[in-house]
């Protein structure tokens, strides 16, 4: 934005302290809530303790097993997916124009699980067992990756083709994403029929998302590329703002609509795939967050982008804690969390919608 003699009106520099202040609270909230879920568990490790193990300080081979082995990887795959998914939210309402528009409701999610459960029972890409360490072992979790993409490539297309037919309404679209989740959900069961007794038990508990199956290889796979298509999303930030504004204003700005369309979908499903096929499905958050954040920083996508990112990772954070610690010793899965706190929202979404 051009000010004249390079002065800087006091209630845009209001606006934009407001804004900037919100996303450092953020940080500060995400960088705490990692101290505690870290801390917090059935061998309680004082704060303490763990800032001097990060730090790389002794603090004797019983803590660093704990915190470096279990509970940091846990903790940062669920910051990275938590932003990952939200980040992608974001970006599909904005390039859809759809206020309901997340890789969960419009069935991209369920679409990567089925690619993903068909990789691994059909294609030999990895070895549904149980064992005493985990339900699943994913041997060959590349190939469970590029299923799982090309699959929600597919529903992303399909988003794409009917969200391009002339008259085609926000609702007729998320209509389209519900049938296309029935749709990869029927395929995921048809994989089960024919699944022996451990096989069916391990597929199910796979679809749980669970941020403790991530190993740190994994972990930085996920990190690479939700870093990667989150600085493309908030490069485009000007690009999403003009969109919202409507195709033809935004045409009229030089906004080549079509590729920045097309290019935020394929990159938000993408995120999503690699999240699903490490994670499992973890339902709502890229829905829930995006509208918490727009309600309270504005729909400023210079903004919206990096306040979901950190505010995204902070919900799934504190949600993957409170999931450990709910049922202890038993361990919930993060996905049954966000499922009850994500419904309530987006059913209120649904009648707002339909009020206006």
């Amino acid at each position: 934005m051009h000010f004249e003699d390079g002065q800087v009106p006091e209630e845009y520099r209001r606006y934009v302290g407001r804004k900037t202040t919100l996303i450092a609270v953020s940080v500060i909230l995400l960088v705490v809530a990692l101290m505690a879920a870290i801390s917090l568990g059935a061998a309680g490790i004082p704060i303490p303790t763990v800032a001097k193990s990060l730090a790389g300080l002794d603090v004797g081979r019983r803590y660093d097993a704990i915190i470096w082995n279990i509970r940091l990887p846990q903790a940062l795959a669920a910051i990275m997916a938590g932003a990952g998914l939200s980040v992608a939210g974001a970006a599909m309402q904005s390039i859809l124009r759809n206020p309901l528009g997340s890789p969960f409701t419009l069935g991209i999610s369920h679409a990567a699980a089925f690619g993903a459960a068909f990789s691994v029972m059909i294609l030999g890409g990895g070895m549904m067992a149980s064992s005493s360490a985990d339900a699943v072992n994913i041997t060959n979790p590349y190939l469970t990756t590029i299923m799982a993409f090309v699959f929600s490539l597919v529903a992303a297309g399909v988003i794409i083709g009917v969200s391009r037919l002339r008259g085609a309404t926000p609702e007729v679209m998320v209509l389209t994403g519900v049938a296309l989740g029935a749709l990869f959900t029927a395929g995921t069961m048809f994989l089960q029929f024919f699944a022996d007794d451990v096989q069916l038990a391990a597929i199910v508990f796979w679809t749980f998302g669970d941020t403790a199956r991530a190993s740190w290889s994994e972990l930085g796979i996920i990190s690479l590329v939700t870093v990667l298509t989150s600085i493309y999303f908030i490069a485009n930030s000007w690009n999403y703002n003009a969109i919202d504004a409507g195709d033809e204003t935004a045409r009229g700005l030089g906004v080549r609509v079509e590729r920045v369309r097309m290019v935020g979908m394929l990159l938000s499903s993408m995120l999503t795939a690699f999240i699903i096929a490490f994670l499992g499905i973890i339902g709502f958050v890229g829905l829930v967050v995006p509208h918490m954040v727009r309600r309270i920083i504005g729909s400023d996508h210079r903004y919206l982008l990096p306040a979901s990112i950190f505010c995204g990772g902070l919900l799934l954070l504190v949600s993957d804690t409170v999931a450990r610690l709910v049922l202890a010793p038993h361990v919930l899965p993060v996905s049954v969390l966000t499922a009850f706190m994500g419904a309530p929202v987006f059913i209120y979404l649904i009648i707002r919608g339909q009020r206006r």
